[in-house]
């Protein structure tokens, strides 16, 4: 893999200027991490779920990491520090503690603030004996933040989209009457750290055939007439792509035919009308009445949402929510059609990056059922 999909020392200290911005405006003192998520996003070291880590920023954009096991190659803070996660290879239950304590003492053994911004859904009780900070969260503006994807970012979702990409043409020459759940993910699996040129960080999403979507199910194979919904979901260093194809089995019915055509109207719509500033509940709406006018099958799940560190992130294309189309997401758009007729349905998804005047498909390969 090329450099530029290492750690961006710039673009991460790019970052922490936003979110110190914020701090200022907010009064805040100091922001404290706790999550491997921010962490990555702010300072760029990719710690696995099966560490804690943690991490302090001061409304002057002076930082320090808490690293579990060694200092990383590379990291965007002032300071890192160590904690030790395992004893004689066994894995510590206590980490949150070891790292809480040892952020304590990185930062003199007492946590000085008035308003401190933590992360709400996951700030650890063990930093409470070092502060007596007003808590505010923290989470609500990284999240706004992590919507616009910088180019570093960008770069590592192209690989994980382009892994999807091998998957499907690794699929399309594999599915045929007779053949398991557990083979065909099992086959892709293995395509996709091939493409990666090592392990994926995380996997998911659909891999049912006569299914709306699930995970394999022993002996269940494929049998002629079903459809195949392949929704694929394999994370390249942290960030995730999220695209669906779906794959005949044998021969495609003209019933099935009929409601990909419909599908594809929804792509049209897309590749046309999203821009920033437009609402995605609006898109969301047009899309339902394409695929209300379809003679065979129902509509009735989200039609998208943003990627990107997590599998879904905003924008939201559903109407529980009112986000706003801006410069620099990347979402998905998945519309789908679901009848027991059809097999068991249909549901194609494409990954798209928001520009100044439009979108660009990031998941331009094909998209026919055969």
């Amino acid at each position: 893999m090329s450099a530029e999909l290492g750690v961006d020392l710039e673009a991460c200290r790019r970052r922490q200027s936003r979110l110190v911005e914020w701090m200022n405006q907010e009064r805040v003192d100091r922001v404290l991490l706790t999550t491997n998520q921010h962490i990555q996003y702010l300072f760029g070291p990719r710690f696995a779920w099966t560490f804690a880590a943690a991490a302090a920023i001061d409304a002057q954009g002076k930082s320090v990491v808490i690293a579990p096991h060694a200092e990383p190659a590379v990291c965007a803070a002032d300071r890192v520090d160590v904690y030790k996660p395992k004893m004689l290879s066994t894995m510590r239950n206590d980490q949150a503690l070891l790292a809480a304590n040892a952020l304590a003492q990185s930062l003199g053994g007492r946590i000085d603030a008035s308003r401190l911004a933590v992360e709400f859904s996951a700030y650890w009780q063990y930093l409470a004996p070092f502060h007596s900070a007003e808590l505010i969260d923290v989470e609500p503006i990284l999240f706004r933040h992590r919507r616009r994807k910088s180019a570093d970012e960008l770069a590592k979702l192209r690989v994980a989209i382009r892994g999807t990409e091998i998957m499907y043409e690794v699929a399309r020459g594999i599915i045929r009457p007779g053949i398991s759940e557990l083979e065909v993910y099992n086959t892709l699996q293995s395509a996709a750290n091939v493409a990666f040129g090592e392990p994926m960080t995380a996997t998911g999403n659909d891999y049912q055939v006569n299914s709306r979507g699930g995970a394999p199910r022993a002996n269940v194979v494929a049998q002629p007439g079903q459809l195949y919904i392949l929704d694929l979901g394999p994370a390249f260093r942290g960030y995730f792509a999220d695209n669906a194809r779906t794959i005949a089995v044998s021969k495609v019915s003209s019933e099935q035919q009929a409601a990909f055509e419909k599908i594809r109207e929804v792509f049209q719509m897309i590749e046309s009308d999203v821009k920033p500033g437009v609402r995605c509940r609006e898109i969301f709406d047009r899309a339902q009445a394409i695929l209300d006018q379809a003679e065979v099958g129902v509509f009735n799940h989200h039609l998208g949402h943003g990627i990107g560190l997590f599998p879904h992130e905003g924008p939201h294309l559903n109407p529980n929510w009112d986000d706003v189309f801006e410069v620099g997401d990347v979402f998905t758009a998945e519309p789908g059609l679901y009848a027991e007729s059809l097999q068991a349905g249909i549901r194609i998804e494409n990954d798209y990056l928001v520009t100044d005047n439009g979108v660009e498909n990031l998941s331009p390969f094909p998209m026919e059922l055969k």
